[in-house]
């Protein structure tokens, strides 16, 4: 299980059927899910079928969410990377999306902002990508500053799932720079 992305603390690859006890660990908890929709998933199977689709998307997209885990314990502790996605948002179709998500207990040390500069440097120097989107609940502060310190400008608000939602975007532009090497990035290329 070779990883598609390493930082200093972290690594990202493929999530796996394996992975579904942790999934659900982080999927079933209503603070999880406080900004997601409060729709925490029930049981282990429900996990599973999330790990299908996500699969799929590799087969279909060539890129879907990545498995966290954290080197010292090899542990897996949430979920991240880049989505294409297929259906209209904010006016927007056909879009990669950075997202990330960790079980709770995983919280407050810094993974989300390690994670999302992994992914924002691959898709910019591995993938070539363009430009790259987020969204957060307006609600959720501690998501909207791991965007913003991750270099994402608010774009505007919008309606999503029923919750006004802040739209970011983040351009690779000549004149963006990761501080690559502070964080211990690393990339591998990602194949399925």
């Amino acid at each position: 299980m070779n990883p598609i992305i390493e930082t200093e603390r972290l690594y990202l690859r493929e999530i796996f059927p394996e992975d579904a006890p942790g999934m659900f660990e982080m999927d079933s908890d209503p603070e999880v899910h406080r900004f997601l929709g409060r729709s925490p998933v029930k049981t282990l199977e429900e996990s599973l079928q999330h790990i299908h689709d996500i699969r799929q998307q590799y087969k279909d997209f060539g890129i879907a969410r990545l498995a966290i885990i954290e080197k010292e314990t090899d542990h897996f502790v949430g979920w991240g990377g880049l989505k294409f996605i297929t259906e209209s948002m904010n006016g927007f179709q056909n879009f990669h999306d950075l997202g990330y998500r960790f079980i709770r207990r995983y919280w407050r040390k810094g993974y989300a902002q390690e994670s999302a500069k992994g992914v924002i440097k691959y898709a910019f120097e591995e993938l070539q990508l363009p430009v790259i989107y987020a969204i957060a609940d307006l609600e959720h502060k501690a998501s909207r500053n791991v965007l913003e310190s991750s270099g994402f400008s608010f774009v505007n608000s919008f309606e999503y799932d029923g919750d006004p939602h802040a739209w970011y975007r983040l351009e690779n532009s000549k004149g963006y720079t990761l501080r690559s090497k502070k964080l211990g990035l690393s990339v591998r290329p990602y194949t399925t």
